[in-house]
């Protein structure tokens, strides 16, 4: 537990310097759990996000960095690899593909990445899922669009 806290403070650092940086990532620990963290991410231009702000629930286990933190969205967003009703992210290094090389701010990166380039083939919402698999770019970004007005203003 020791490693988890010095590593998430080093990480509390980086995020102060790079919140007057414009990475579209605003990175905020719980002032009384260093264990609890929220992300605020601006939808990436030119999607149907692009406009939106999303919250991110992060919760770190104390195996950290050895193990990856849990991550969902609390704001509710239309995409194939988000769970509508729980948030729950589906991206490989948040399972199977982590490594202690990531920080959270990194993970924040590969959300706002999947954002931009959803997989429809390994989807938590079906609905989203098969209209980008069967080319139904229009239907899919007009959706995720209204959801990203109704939810992300």
């Amino acid at each position: 537990m020791a490693t988890a806290r010095q590593r998430l403070l080093k990480e509390y650092k980086e995020a102060l310097k790079q919140k007057s940086e414009d990475t579209g990532i605003t990175l905020i620990p719980n002032e009384t759990n260093l264990f609890a963290w929220r992300a605020v991410l601006r939808g990436p231009k030119e999607t149907p996000f692009e406009g939106g702000v999303f919250e991110l629930v992060i919760n770190v286990p104390e195996q950290y960095p050895l193990q990856p933190p849990a991550v969902r969205y609390r704001t509710k967003i239309f995409h194939p690899n988000v769970h509508f009703k729980t948030g729950e992210i589906c991206l490989d290094i948040l399972k199977n593909a982590w490594s202690p090389a990531w920080t959270l701010h990194s993970v924040c990166q590969a959300v706002l990445a999947l954002m931009s380039d959803p997989a429809p083939d390994s989807p938590l919402n079906c609905d989203a899922g098969n209209l980008l698999r069967f080319g139904d770019t229009r239907g899919y970004n007009s959706l995720a669009r209204m959801y990203t007005l109704d939810y992300a203003r």
